[in-house]
């Protein structure tokens, strides 16, 4: 029972742990609110490893259509939910005003990139993450 109360007190105090979901990269991923969620970094991620945790989320955890557009709503840069890292926020709709026409490379530096609920999880496949343990999913 003591251990079971020291668990409920520790999810408790750090809310950004509990909610976080691990994309197929290994990458944590947070609901922000308000149809905002954000891909945390980690050391060496590049703009395919923030596109597939957005990716895999989506199609994993919200259920979209394949064909579902992501638009990229807040670029890299400190994270909102997890202190110290960098992190990239992504929604399922367009932030107001923001060009969504399509770049010519990845990026996620310019609001309003977009890329298929599919395309952005192409990117966990065979990637610099893509080996044990996170590769082992149920």
């Amino acid at each position: 029972m003591r251990q079971m109360l020291l668990g409920v007190a520790l999810l408790t105090a750090l809310p950004g742990a509990a909610l976080a979901w691990r994309a197929q990269n290994g990458h944590q991923v947070h609901d922000l609110g308000q149809g905002v969620f954000e891909v945390v970094g980690r050391a060496g991620s590049g703009a395919q490893d923030y596109w597939c945790g957005a990716g895999d989320y989506a199609r994993s955890v919200l259920g979209v259509a394949a064909a579902q557009r992501i638009f990229l709503w807040a670029p890299v840069g400190p994270s909102a939910s997890s202190a110290g890292k960098r992190a990239v926020q992504f929604a399922l709709t367009a932030p107001k005003g923001a060009d969504t026409t399509p770049g010519l490379s990845l990026s996620v530096k310019r609001v309003g990139d977009n890329l298929s609920a599919s395309m952005a999880q192409q990117y966990c496949y065979g990637g610099k993450f893509d080996s044990f343990p996170w590769s082992m999913r149920p």
